[in-house]
């Protein structure tokens, strides 16, 4: 007796061959890169219509004025539980601006002429409200996609 085993082979129809699993991994790739496209399609429609709808202004009554003012005192006053002194309160795409955020990267004093819309909006109801309480407002850049600028943020702080 030997101790040499039957000679089978697991190249049969039941079990895939290098050449099937390479088409399978090929098939998982495009598959994969499909989904990633429709992924950015949705994106990009979302981020288009965000920036339409920023760029129509608020109506701001006095209720609108009350509810706009009471978030964001409910956001910094959980931002001061954390010891933060500054937040975040607006994030938009710099086509918003009509220099696409170049005086705003360059810090030029006259970066607000250059926004747009609720942006524009924005800017006016800290400067017309919240300066005169001495919050600060900054204006920057916020992330750089493919190395060039890209989303806008408004910072506000108080100390």
């Amino acid at each position: 007796m030997t101790d040499k085993a039957p000679n089978t082979t697991l190249a049969d129809e039941t079990f895939m061959t290098a050449e099937d699993l390479k088409a399978y991994t090929q098939e998982l790739e495009r598959a994969k890169l499909s989904q990633e496209l429709a992924n950015m399609d949705r994106v990009d429609k979302a981020r288009a219509e965000l920036e339409k709808t920023l760029r129509q202004p608020v109506d701001l009554t006095p209720e609108k004025l009350r509810e706009i003012t009471t978030n964001l005192q409910s956001k910094m006053r959980l931002a001061a539980q954390r010891g933060e002194t500054e937040i975040m309160v607006m994030r938009f795409p710099n086509t918003l601006c009509t220099d696409k955020g170049r005086a705003i990267n360059n810090a030029e004093d006259g970066w607000p002429d250059s926004l747009t819309g609720r942006p524009r909006q924005a800017y006016e109801l800290w400067r017309d409200h919240l300066r005169p309480a001495h919050y600060k407002l900054k204006a920057m850049i916020v992330d750089w996609p493919n190395g060039m600028p890209g989303d806008i943020g408004f910072f506000l702080s108080w100390a």
